[in-house]
């Protein structure tokens, strides 16, 4: 399996394009840009799945050469998109892709509810099969991929809360659980609130996870959120077997300019791609 980080911060980016913090500056005076937070993972070299789709996402696709197309074609290695959330930064990106002539969305039934809207705007340009995963549902993807996901979560994105009209399922936030032909296992696992048994068993049986960067620390923000801090989660995952990657990260989160924090446990970085 092939995994490239197409972008590694949260809603936003680092820096923000309004934000003078800390964090923003420090990044626009090293010259620093992450991208909002999207993978692209393929098991085949020649078939990929995006892992959500950033607003960020007409650059990150260019930047990365596996995703071009062949030369003189119209088309894409881009077979589908498989949502973890209906939040923002991660489904703005969708239309986007609207000059794909076919493209699968694989998500839950909760967040294809959501994105309603999106789904008959895009309706008008593409071709666009909606997939709905349900919770520990084997689906086989282009290139020998499986998929399975979990429910790790049910906060709403701001545009969904009660009362608004928008779908009132409690599905709001997965866990991918990627699986190639060789058995490589990718674990997604961003926006969490809490570090259950079931999530930790889900860590332990991938070869790599993905997990929740967005805060360092509970000090970061100022009301309860769908994110648990690194500093709760880090000393469960830190000597584990899995190799660690932690994305998604806040512009307030000072691990944005950070490396390694163990021998299993780093930092993603846009760009970076592995191969499991």
């Amino acid at each position: 399996m092939i995994v490239r980080f197409l972008g590694t911060a949260a809603g936003g980016g680092i820096p923000q394009w309004n934000c003078g913090c800390p964090g923003c500056a420090t990044a626009r005076e090293a010259g620093v840009d992450r991208t909002q937070d999207c993978l692209a993972v393929s098991g085949d070299g020649s078939a990929w799945y995006l892992v959500n789709a950033s607003p960020d996402l007409r650059a990150q696709v260019l930047a990365a050469p596996e995703l071009a197309p062949p030369p003189g074609t119209r088309d894409t290695p881009v077979r589908g998109v498989l949502l973890s959330t209906a939040e923002l930064d991660h489904v703005l990106g969708l239309p986007l892709l609207r000059e794909a002539s076919e493209l699968a969305v694989y998500g839950s039934g909760t967040v294809l509810a959501a994105l309603a809207p999106v789904r008959s705007v895009l309706a008008a340009y593409a071709d666009v099969h909606w997939h709905r995963l349900d919770a520990g549902e084997a689906v086989g993807l282009a290139g020998g991929l499986w998929v399975r996901r979990w429910t790790i979560g049910s906060k709403r994105p701001r545009y969904a809360r009660a009362g608004s009209g928008v779908s009132s399922g409690d599905e709001w936030v997965s866990a991918l659980d990627i699986v190639d032909s060789r058995g490589a296992r990718l674990l997604y696992a961003t926006c969490f609130a809490e570090w259950t048994p079931a999530l930790a068993g889900l860590v332990d049986a991938a070869d790599c996870a993905v997990l929740d960067g967005t805060f360092h620390t509970a000090a970061e923000f100022e009301r309860v959120t769908g994110h648990l801090p690194v500093e709760h989660s880090l000393a469960a995952v830190r000597g584990r077997r899995t190799r660690i990657f932690y994305s998604h990260l806040n512009n307030t989160n000072p691990l944005a300019a950070a490396g390694r924090l163990g021998v299993n446990v780093e930092i993603a970085a846009d760009r970076l791609t592995l191969r499991l």
